[in-house]
């Protein structure tokens, strides 16, 4: 059944995927359907696919934000969708339009409120999470007999110990935010209510680095849990290549040595 027809849907789709340009390089990204707990639907998974693919797309863009509401940055799959047959999940990006294929460039998780089972799966899609001291974080899916299919069974375990993430798919239980920073899942806490505003903070930090070098360096840590050391100088190389001859390299040697701050084209 389409979202539109699924009972007490609305809002869905691009109604619930707010995108908000903060300055000339940095996105928000704004999940918000708060009846449901920011919980998606095929339409929503599909507009956030849309999103992120604006995002990739906008070269003047060079860091996005991803954040749900003051209640729940997410708690996953819209169980009332899916038992009308309609799950939250795009055609390119898989589940809820980016877990499957993060963007390149780097994205943040701003949680507030609740990042239960698929909402903890959104932050593991994201590079770098700043959390709300408040919030809670948990995979509870085997408590209902099923299973997290949305990447935090695979994902987890190299964030955390193995040994804790194991406890949290087996128990379902939902840990808090600092538990999670001392694990370092949780790259910043904040005060309630603060978590964009440190993620804007971050993403500022983020922005002053060369926008190539960023994009590069995230793919080469991405692949690193899949490379041996061995292979890994050549392997990174790819990557590095472009960089290492582009203009923006020329422009920070530059700005090194005049003591100055460097102006990124991207080429």
């Amino acid at each position: 059944m389409p979202a539109s027809e699924v009972p007490g849907a609305d809002p869905t789709g691009s109604e619930a995927i707010h995108t908000e340009q903060l300055g000339d390089h940095l996105l928000l990204i704004r999940v918000d359907r708060p009846h449901r707990r920011n919980a998606f639907d095929g339409a929503t998974a599909r507009a956030m696919e849309a999103a992120i693919d604006a995002y990739e797309d906008d070269d003047t863009l060079r860091c996005a934000i991803l954040a749900g509401t003051a209640q729940a940055f997410s708690s996953g799959q819209d169980l009332i969708a899916a038992a009308h047959g309609d799950m939250g999940v795009a055609p390119n990006r898989g589940g809820f339009g980016i877990m499957a294929k993060p963007p390149t460039k780097p994205i943040i998780a701003a949680v507030e409120g609740h990042a239960l089972a698929g909402g903890l799966e959104l932050c593991l899609a994201c590079d770098l999470v700043v959390s709300s001291r408040s919030a809670t974080m948990g995979i509870p899916e085997a408590t209902r007999s099923l299973v997290a299919v949305g990447g935090g069974l695979f994902r987890l375990p190299k964030r955390i110990p193995y040994h804790l993430a194991m406890e949290l798919a087996l128990t379902g239980k939902a840990w808090s935010a600092e538990r999670m920073a001392e694990l370092g899942l949780v790259n910043r806490l904040t005060e309630p209510g603060a978590a964009l505003q440190g993620a804007i903070e971050l993403a500022h930090e983020i922005l002053r680095a060369g926008p190539l070098a960023v994009r590069a360096s995230k793919q080469i840590v991405q692949h690193a849990y899949d490379w041996n050391d061995a292979d890994s100088w050549q392997n990174q190389m790819p990557f590095a290549r472009p960089v290492l001859a582009s203009e923006d390299l020329q422009e920070g040697l530059r700005a090194f040595a005049d003591k100055r701050d460097p102006i990124w084209t991207g080429r």
